[in-house]
């Protein structure tokens, strides 16, 4: 089971790794709370404010859309892309179910032992679910989407009630948010391996439970990445430029304003969650659909690229995609040693400045190494271990 290798999507991926370490970051060194950035006060440095903006107007609820719609394509790229695979399905079949096992079984062990905002787990757990969709025709992949895309407007419906008691908590319960801040920054940051440990399977399970509002959006991403390549769009952008200029112009007029919006709002959140708490959860509600408009954006701007910018940004991009789960797993274990109380605790030392420095440093080491590798291998390690088991059988 092989799927056919894009440039362009290889360099999509690439541009997801880094853009979903970007978010994680705070997480590593803050904790699992309802305020990404946690609280950095008035006086905060212009440059500390800058980056809480930018990280939540370009990067925040932008990437993980990228990596579940190329989990979905990929995954109609290995169950025979544009066409039917006829009497293999059920062997491609087994070998794909291996591979979620596989996925899950590493989802679990990363949220647990490394990182609470784990997404494999998800992602497996609603791969099991995609391969129902196996060798159905388009037009009944086009119907599950649609049925999807009604769940997932019940889900915002839920979501805008939970908005709307997060804009009218009390002031107490507010004072209680910025004291776990500070709480759950002084276990990742500066606790024993014991205590963060505890504290990391707390929320790890805690998301998991909350995933369950989750799945029908990575499903409907998952959906769109299937239908994206059995239209031919993500496999073939040149013969479909039109549509990448009209998904481009909605994330123009839509998803780059509601996401500045964002930008703002977050900031205003982080310097004083007291005031500015209210509008900050309402415009976090409305980057349920702005933040993934954006992201499809940004994979028009990749498919629409012309050769000689695709070119420049493959050399760097398209090997850290080619080995996305390794670079995204080394990511954790990079921010643990780096950020935490068990490694060099820099998460306690470290403006929000500091931390995005930390994260463009690891971005050029991971450019770096996974470009050489991939000069000397077919793909990443964890990637050769994933399709090692998933051959076994």
């Amino acid at each position: 089971m092989k799927a056919v290798r894009s440039v362009r999507i290889d360099t999509l991926r690439g541009i997801a790794v880094f853009g979903i370490m970007l978010v994680n970051v705070w997480g590593f060194a803050i904790g699992n709370n309802f305020s990404r950035y946690g609280v950095i006060g008035e006086h905060a440095p212009l440059l500390d404010q800058l980056v809480v903006f930018v990280v939540a107007a370009f990067a925040e609820q932008k990437f993980y859309p990228i990596f579940a719609f190329l989990f979905g394509a990929g995954f109609a790229l290995q169950t025979g892309g544009r066409h039917f695979p006829g009497p293999r399905l059920d062997r491609i079949k087994t070998t794909y179910r291996r591979r979620l096992t596989w996925l899950l079984g590493c989802g679990v062990l990363h949220g647990s032992f490394l990182w609470f905002g784990d997404i494999l787990t998800v992602y497996a757990i609603c791969g099991f679910w995609l391969l129902t969709q196996a060798g159905r025709r388009l037009s009944d992949i086009v119907a599950s989407l649609r049925r999807m895309a009604v769940l997932n407007v019940a889900v915002l419906v839920f979501m805008a009630y939970l908005t709307y008691q997060l804009m009218t908590m009390p002031p107490e319960a507010v004072t209680w948010g910025v004291d776990e801040i500070a709480r759950t920054h002084a276990v990742y940051s500066e606790g024993t391996l014991v205590a963060i440990a505890r504290e990391r399977l707390s929320d790890f399970w805690g998301n998991l439970i909350n995933s369950l509002f989750f799945l029908p959006k990575v499903a409907l991403l998952f959906l769109m990445g299937v239908v994206s390549v059995r239209l031919g769009w993500l496999t073939q952008p040149g013969h479909h430029r039109a549509v990448w200029g009209r998904v481009l112009l909605a994330a123009l007029w839509v998803g780059v304003p509601v996401n500045l919006w964002w930008g703002w709002a977050a900031l205003r959140d982080a310097i004083d969650p007291h005031a500015a708490g209210p509008m900050a959860a309402f415009v976090s509600f409305l980057v349920e659909v702005a933040g993934p408009l954006m992201a499809a954006g940004y994979v028009a701007l990749v498919m629409r690229a012309p050769e000689p910018v695709l070119a420049a940004l493959a050399r760097s991009l398209a090997p850290v995609g080619r080995m996305a789960l390794t670079n995204y797993l080394a990511q954790s274990v990079l921010f643990g040693l780096l950020l935490q109380g068990t490694g060099l605790r820099l998460g306690a030392l470290l403006s929000h400045a500091g931390l995005l420095g930390v994260c463009l440093l690891l971005m050029v080491v991971q450019a770096v190494f996974s470009r050489w590798w991939m000069r000397r291998h077919t793909q990443g390690p964890m990637e050769a271990v994933w399709r090692r088991f998933a051959a076994r059988g």
